[in-house]
């Protein structure tokens, strides 16, 4: 008999279409997908539940539906995805402390995949050129994402020294683009006009969607265990990057950077923590050794082609609208002159 798998996030497009993915595998038995929404996106062969994570009955369900494999990929990375800043925390950390809960008193739960981020490291002008799976953040995230990312992998570590019967897999994926997915950096460069840290060119990493698709398949069928990075090979500079997506750069003074999450709001243009902005200054990129030797498996786009191929199928529609830019110049000029109060961070 296959596995029995359980995916958190099913309303979202990755959790919905690693439902579907491993639906298909013939390892796979059954799949369950769970969210507190119904899906937006087709779930295959997959069998949808409406069940919040965050609640103790989550465990009713694994023990009803005899699931020995849990894929957690319902860790957040915005506030509108949950109602705001307060909701994104509890559903990201409450949740998966509950789910994890459920998990330890499994008596069927033998393996746990979780879908984690590279925001672990964060970023910093005392970065290391390259992190690996053992490094710890020089400077930790203190807000957003990338610190419920934080607090989701501690607690994870400490199911895997409770449960260590349980195989436990940690993916750490650079920024996932593609021609379906959507994310902060992928509406960042979907905007005509793009704030950039002024004397600053980051360097930066992506995994095509289809190959995060498919390391998490692998993550979920085989019997590695452990903490692995996840990106396409080689990097980008964001210079190069804009100038591939036809983008307007707009240099801000880094003692302002404080102000570019307010900026990105007033405009319209996405919702970015002050993690995530440092992040636009300094940028990051990992190693991905023991992705390719342990889990056996090197993605197929390297972080060129999958930028690549997001331009032609995201931004290729023409060039950009002079006036619209404008617009958005004179909004960042007030927004620069009159910044709101700034959001406490969670």
């Amino acid at each position: 008999m296959g596995r029995v798998v359980l995916v958190t996030g099913a309303s979202r497009y990755l959790g919905a279409r690693i439902s579907a993915v491993l639906a298909d595998d013939p390892t796979v038995a059954r799949v369950v997908a769970v969210d507190v929404v119904p899906p937006r996106y087709e779930l295959g062969g997959a069998a949808f539940v409406r069940s919040d994570i965050r609640n103790p009955a989550i465990l009713k369900i694994l023990e009803r539906e005899d699931i020995d494999t849990v894929v957690h990929a319902g860790v957040l990375a915005t506030p509108h995805q949950a109602g705001g800043r307060v909701s994104m925390k509890e559903t990201n950390v409450i949740g998966t402390m509950q789910l994890l809960a459920a998990c330890q008193r499994s008596s069927t739960v033998s393996r746990f995949v979780v879908k984690s981020s590279t925001t672990v490291y964060g970023s910093s002008p005392r970065d290391p050129a390259v992190f690996t799976e053992e490094m710890a953040a020089r400077v930790v995230p203190r807000a957003g994402y990338a610190k419920d990312t934080v607090e989701v992998e501690a607690y994870v570590r400490g199911f895997a020294r409770r449960r260590p019967d349980v195989g436990v897999v940690t993916l750490r994926f650079a920024n996932t683009i593609g021609p379906r997915v959507t994310t902060p950096l992928t509406a960042y460069f979907e905007a005509a006009f793009v704030p950039t840290a002024l004397g600053f060119d980051p360097r930066l990493q992506f995994v095509h969607e289809d190959d995060a698709l498919e390391i998490l398949r692998l993550a979920t069928v085989g019997d590695h265990s452990g903490v692995f990075n996840a990106a396409g090979a080689g990097a980008l500079l964001l210079s190069q990057a804009l100038r591939m997506a036809g983008r307007v750069s707009v240099p801000v003074p880094t003692i302002a950077s404080g102000l570019t999450g307010q900026l990105f709001r007033r405009v319209g243009l996405a919702d970015f923590s002050p993690d995530e902005v440092r992040f636009l200054a300094h940028g990051r990129v990992v190693d991905c050794t023991r992705l390719h030797e342990v889990m056996a498996y090197r993605p197929k786009y390297s972080t060129l082609e999958a930028f690549t191929e997001f331009v032609r199928e995201r931004l290729g529609a023409g060039p950009l609208d002079v006036d619209r830019v404008r617009v958005v110049e004179r909004a960042f000029q007030q927004a620069l002159r009159a910044p709101g109060p700034a959001e406490p961070p969670l």
